[in-house]
């Protein structure tokens, strides 16, 4: 940001992290493309990851608890497709496989109400990182829509994604899936079912995750439905790995 007396400023986010964590952390960051360019473990923990112009800096906490952590923050990019890819690839290089649950984790592409395309990362120790691209010059929220099934997608998609509320957002699929008096087409239920899914495994209900997947990855689609749905078919299969 430019201000009115020509300096230039930078904010640079400062996220808590259990100081047992912080190398463990510090790895993450490592697989995602990220530099570190500081790195101390006494007298208190405290570490310096930068990634081109993202800079973060994590500080220890012996008592925390990266279960409950809603620290955070939000990086935009020109290139979230690209970006989401890469991080992906680092990932499952570090780990094996692409972590989709658990900590660490990474989230799907998805296209928000609020005009912006994007994914979320949660490190180790329990901060999430927003990483979205502008796909309209209105980043307003949308009035929720009045169809029955379009507004339970909006809206479990804001409790899930951007409030992080997952308890809501069952609440919100449940209740539309429910319906028998209204039926959603293939590509709604897809995604509420797929969502679903996913936060069944992030609550740790394996069970009810694998028959709700499995009743995803069941449903009809022609080659328009799956053009439609790319986005939500590729998690689909990634949570079914």
């Amino acid at each position: 940001m430019t201000t009115l007396s020509g300096m230039t400023e930078t904010t640079i986010p400062m996220l808590p992290c259990r100081t047992s964590l912080i190398e463990t952390t510090v790895e993450f960051y490592t697989a995602l493309g990220f530099a570190t360019t500081y790195l101390q473990k006494s007298p208190y923990a405290y570490a310096v990851v930068e990634r081109g112009a993202v800079e973060l800096q994590l500080y220890g906490m012996k008592e925390y608890d990266p279960a409950s952590s809603h620290s955070g923050c939000y990086v935009l990019t020109e290139d979230v497709d690209g970006l989401h890819a890469a991080f992906r690839t680092g990932l499952k290089a570090a780990y094996g496989r692409v972590p989709a649950r658990g900590l660490p984790r990474i989230g799907p592409l998805k296209d928000m109400s609020y005009g912006v395309r994007q994914f979320l990362v949660t490190d180790p120790t329990g901060n999430t990182i927003r990483i979205g691209q502008p796909i309209s010059e209105d980043q307003s929220h949308r009035p929720a829509p009045k169809e029955t099934f379009a507004r339970a997608l909006h809206m479990a998609d804001l409790f899930a994604d951007s409030k992080q509320d997952l308890a809501g957002a069952a609440k919100i699929i449940d209740r539309a899936l429910g319906l028998t008096d209204e039926q959603p087409t293939p590509v709604q239920k897809l995604r509420l079912l797929v969502l679903r899914g996913d936060i069944a495994q992030r609550t740790g209900d394996a069970e009810r995750a694998a028959a709700l997947l499995a009743q995803a990855a069941a449903l009809p689609l022609d080659a328009e439905e799956r053009d439609v749905a790319a986005d939500t078919l590729s998690r689909l299969a990634e949570l079914r790995s």
